[in-house]
């Protein structure tokens, strides 16, 4: 059986009450004490890849094949958890001596590494099975290896198989010495499985522009007019001094298209801004990755980061993929470099049953590192509904799931909404009807409701006319697209344990909730809830996208209505990034994990019951106050068709929608008062966010 990380997952959730963290830790004790035994094994936490399953499986890859950057996750002590766990609360608490006491990697790693006897121990076992094992980082939170597949399974007993789709991938558990299994968690992969990125392609399902004039594409003038960030930029505050870092696992092959966006959207004035790409040295190895597939994700980061705070030096950090995602071993040198950034945006994901519960746990700890320098990261939320495990299916078929990339305690949870001026009928009211210099259109804020382009949805059913969904009579039924394309939103739900097959059951259990995450709405289900915040994400299906510049993949000649147009909640969290850039500028300081301050603001807003006053879909007023923080989303959803018996209500016909329920009619997820899931907290109005910023 393999061994819980109880209190890994306790201290994610800032849930421990420990001893206080006075001056400088002592060394960590020593948990290594017995002689190994190759006899005697312990099984790891799990690591194995929902498709490494026996159907996919075309047999046992060859020796010699080489896995780069392997990672030994490591397991600090108890003692060590408490203490991490409190000091970060007390990094968050403006009434402690250690409110924004940042540590640096190398103070992380000596308060809450392994003692040095346990390190040298792991690593010469490492050696003797012909491993070459890499210098450790500063944070002490694993040991990076390289070796074949031979010596996995020699090592670690577990063997490497090719699979149907060319990937390769273990198909057990990893086991390793008992006497060494104390001070480690597990092995955090053991297969080339990348995850995808969060940008989905323009469509033009239900509305069409008109000519080719930029109605309702979103361009920086428009984001700076909903969501109030112009009062910021008027007052002086445009990011200046602050350093964005966006994590890829692509270079952009034409860095001119950073200027030409910021050119043609009326951003180039802005000269303190800046653009680089670097492939963080360190200790864990980081090569540069060309351009590859992912090189428009690495474009719009970047760009609309930019748009989110013109005068921040926005900076892509990418490096090759190898075992490992290219941008974590990327992070990973930043978080134990010198200068760690204040702000880092990632647009990317994977399923939390997918990834499995090592590397799960690596992701978390990862950003735990981060957020105890100071870091704020920003995570998108993802682009399928609550169906992550189904990767933008046709038909989702696994029930409710969510990615393990966005789902820790340690980051911001970015969702998407869209625009509903034109389910409402009221365009004429929020858009211009000729654009300005800088080709923006935007009046004012506008109505929001969740992105949702599936025929689950109830405002798009509605406005083609049918009574429900769901059901022989209901639109997806009749002619609704099929697609689980929409801003996530869900519970953790296998954050540890293993599914099977891409199913949340078995032995799965999310993260438990962490101790800010109290808001009106918030459900009592003891977990982790995302996403935390949201931003306008959609892809055109109401003809609301953005465009951004990327000439491998088209043009960006002189009328912007030809340039590249997408949505996704890759725009919200770079974009959300630039907010927070404006944050830091005006308090001249990093500020670390900000879902406790988001949280509390969002609190004093809407109270125990929500406010009418902050109602962004409001039919008795209309507009929000002008004195609202956030805007609390509570018209629509983001549930996406569905077949099959899990998660899936299906009363009659061929196709069901996403339920909590199998046998009743409850969608996943609608919005609410306060908080859903469907859009966290809510969006935004940037001005009131910064001068509330405590």
């Amino acid at each position: 059986m393999f061994r819980t990380l109880r209190t890994n997952l306790m201290a994610a959730a800032g849930l421990i009450a420990a001893c206080a963290l006075a001056g400088p830790a002592d060394a960590a004790s020593p948990q290594i004490f017995a002689p190994v035994n190759e006899n005697v094994l312990t099984t790891l936490a799990p690591n194995v890849h929902s498709d490494a399953t026996p159907q996919n499986d075309r047999g046992r890859a060859a020796d010699d094949l080489r896995l780069d950057d392997m990672m030994l996750l490591l397991h600090r002590t108890d003692a060590q958890e408490q203490a991490l766990n409190k000091f970060m609360q007390e990094q968050q608490n403006s009434s402690s001596p250690n409110y924004h006491k940042w540590l640096t990697a190398k103070q992380f790693g000596k308060r809450f590494g392994l003692a040095r006897s346990d390190v040298d121990a792991i690593r010469a076992w490492l050696t003797g099975h012909g491993f070459s094992v890499h210098a450790m980082p500063e944070g002490g939170r694993t040991i990076n290896f390289s070796g074949t597949a031979g010596q996995v399974r020699d090592a670690f007993h577990t063997e490497i198989h090719m699979l149907a789709d060319g990937h390769y991938a273990n198909m057990s558990i990893p086991q390793m010495p008992t006497a060494l299994a104390p001070a480690v968690v597990g092995v955090v992969k053991l297969n080339n499985f990348m995850p995808h990125s969060n940008i989905i392609g323009r469509t033009n399902f239900t509305y069409t522009g008109s000519g080719g004039k930029i109605e309702h594409a979103i361009v920086p003038e428009d984001l700076a007019t909903i969501y109030n960030v112009n009062p910021v930029f008027s007052g002086g505050n445009t990011g200046q001094g602050v350093t964005i870092v966006v994590i890829e696992d692509s270079n952009v092959a034409h860095t001119s298209d950073w200027t030409t966006f910021r050119t043609k959207f009326g951003l180039s004035g802005f000269t303190s801004g800046s653009f680089t790409q670097v492939h963080p040295t360190g200790t864990v190895g980081c090569s540069d990755p060309g351009v590859g597939g992912a090189e428009d994700e690495a474009n719009l980061d970047a760009q609309w980061a930019s748009a989110g705070a013109p005068s921040a030096a926005i900076v892509l950090a990418s490096c090759r993929d190898t075992t490992q995602f290219g941008g974590f071993l990327a992070l990973e040198n930043l978080v134990n470099g010198a200068s760690p950034p204040p702000v880092v945006s990632i647009s990317y994901g994977t399923g939390e049953e997918a990834d499995g519960q090592t590397e799960n746990q690596f992701i978390s700890s990862l950003y735990q590192q981060a957020s105890s320098e100071g870091i704020s990261v920003f995570v998108s939320s993802g682009d399928e509904g609550s169906a992550e495990n189904d990767r933008r299916g046709a038909n989702p078929s696994h029930g409710i799931s969510i990615s393990g990339w966005q789902s820790t305690a340690f980051n911001t949870s970015v969702g998407g909404t869209d625009f509903a001026d034109t389910f409402l009928g009221t365009s004429k009211k929020y858009w211009n009807k000729t654009n300005t210099a800088n080709f923006g259109s935007a009046k004012s804020y506008m109505p929001e409701m969740p992105w949702d382009d599936s025929c689950a949805n109830v405002p798009l059913s509605t406005f083609k006319g049918f009574a429900t969904p769901y059901g022989s009579a209901g639109y997806c039924n009749n002619g609704g697209p099929h697609s689980s394309v929409a801003g996530s939103g869900g519970p953790s739900n296998c954050a540890t344990g293993v599914g099977t097959g891409g199913l949340i059951n078995g032995t799965c259990a999310g993260w438990p909730k962490p101790s800010w995450q109290k808001l009106v709405g918030v459900p009592k289900d003891n977990v982790r809830d995302t996403p935390d915040v949201s931003l306008m994400a959609a892809n055109g299906l109401w003809g609301h996208y953005y465009v951004f510049c990327d000439t491998s993949g088209g043009t960006c000649g002189s009328d912007p209505s030809t340039w590249p147009g997408a949505g996704g909640t890759s725009f919200a969290s770079p974009i959300w990034a630039g907010f927070m850039a404006l944050i830091v500028h005006a308090k001249g300081a990093s500020q670390g994990l900000v879902n406790p301050t988001l949280y509390s603001l969002a609190n004093d807003e809407y109270g125990r019951k929500g406010s009418k006053a902050c109602d962004s879909s409001s039919k008795k007023t209309s507009k929000p106050n002008t004195t609202c923080i956030f805007y609390d989303v509570t018209l629509g959803d983001n549930d996406v068709n569905c077949v099959g018996t899990v998660n899936c209500y299906l009363p009659s016909g061929t196709a069901g929608v996403l339920s909590t329920s199998d046998a009743t009619y409850d969608p996943a997820y609608a919005t609410g008062k306060g908080y859903d899931f469907a859009t966290g907290i809510g969006t935004v109005n940037v001005a009131n966010l910064v001068n509330a910023w405590p």
